[in-house]
């Protein structure tokens, strides 16, 4: 098709939308997602067919522009918080869904090489979790109370403190974004092979279970959302690497926004890992197993369900598949 032709197609379309944009015209979120989905289809039209044209450059800026009303266009009869974690951020999370599955490749990439070389050097957990809290566990394990380390402290005071040191990682895993997600990189390789180590640890003085079902009350929401805050940082560094068709600077800016976001969305997961690990885990040796790995299952289902199918659900909704 000429270019004059596909432009004459499609321009009345393209100014309802600056009209919807410049508040001009009211339109309900599902008919602007609908625009949006038809802006990007023309977007990527004119890059196959137009790349150097001012129209190219003309839809790259309207589909960021239907982009933002996808994402933040409020329903007035719902709250704002709800939308924020039931729309807003499950919409983000299905666009940027390959970043989570390369956080997660990733992290059990180095989660592997962490149990081979604990199995492989017998010097290696302490190289990674110290002298002290290894001798520590020993004695732990020796006295039959494998997750004796858990019990110190006050329960409100360890929640506090647990809290508090988790979401400055979460932070700082989510911040290293900026160097190009590199920095990001390191942080997975360092805790991944540390749960790693810790579980092969318990493997190797016959305290699996005890790990398993005491580590992971906590843990489950810990880790799954250190992964996410990985990919949150990942969005950041590919902003920067892949700007596509915008400038670095745009591209930059929209991709630690989005990422941000992503990010924020895992601060509840990290306070109810907190409270598991401050109330529930000490307790976990007097707990029957099956309240153990009921809470195990219940938080893997939850927060599997909100980033892994949450998102093509909602996406559904919004016509976005």
């Amino acid at each position: 098709m000429r270019e004059v032709a596909f432009i004459k197609q499609n321009k009345e379309k393209w100014l309802e939308f600056e009209q919807i944009s410049s508040n001009k015209e009211k339109k309900s979120p599902d008919d602007i997602a609908n625009l949006h989905i038809q802006i990007m289809n023309d977007l990527v039209y004119a890059q196959t067919y137009y790349p150097k044209s001012k129209v190219t450059v003309y839809l790259n800026k309207l589909a960021k522009t239907s982009f933002d009303k996808v994402y933040h266009t409020k329903r007035k009869d719902k709250n704002v918080l709800l939308n924020f974690f039931f729309d807003t951020v499950p919409l983000l999370t299905y666009k940027h869904r390959k970043y989570i599955y390369i956080s997660f490749i990733f992290f059990f990439f180095c989660f592997f090489i962490g149990l081979l070389s604990t199995f492989n050097d017998d010097t290696f957990a302490r190289q990674i979790l110290g002298n002290e809290y290894v001798d520590q566990t020993l004695e732990n394990i020796e006295s039959g109370d494998a997750m004796a380390i858990y019990k110190g402290g006050s329960n409100w005071g360890s929640f506090i403190g647990i809290y508090d040191n988790n979401q400055r990682v979460g932070l700082n895993m989510f911040l290293s974004g900026l160097f190009f997600g590199i920095g990001t990189g390191f942080y997975i390789v360092f805790n991944a092979i540390m749960v790693a180590v810790f579980q092969a640890f318990f493997y190797q003085h016959n305290s699996l279970a005890d790990s398993l079902k005491g580590i992971w009350i906590h843990g489950t929401y810990e880790i799954f959302g250190m992964i996410i805050e990985a990919a949150a940082g990942y969005i950041i560094g590919a902003s920067l690497f892949f700007p596509g068709t915008l400038k670095r600077f745009e591209s930059f800016k929209i991709g630690v926004r989005q990422a941000f976001y992503i990010f924020l969305s895992t601060i509840p997961f990290t306070i109810i890992a907190a409270f598991l690990e401050g109330y529930v885990t000490r307790y976990s040796n007097k707990m029957p197993a099956i309240m153990c790995y009921a809470i195990i299952l219940f938080s893997l289902v939850s927060i599997s369900y909100y980033y892994l199918i949450l998102p093509f659900k909602v996406a559904k909704k919004h016509n976005l598949r």
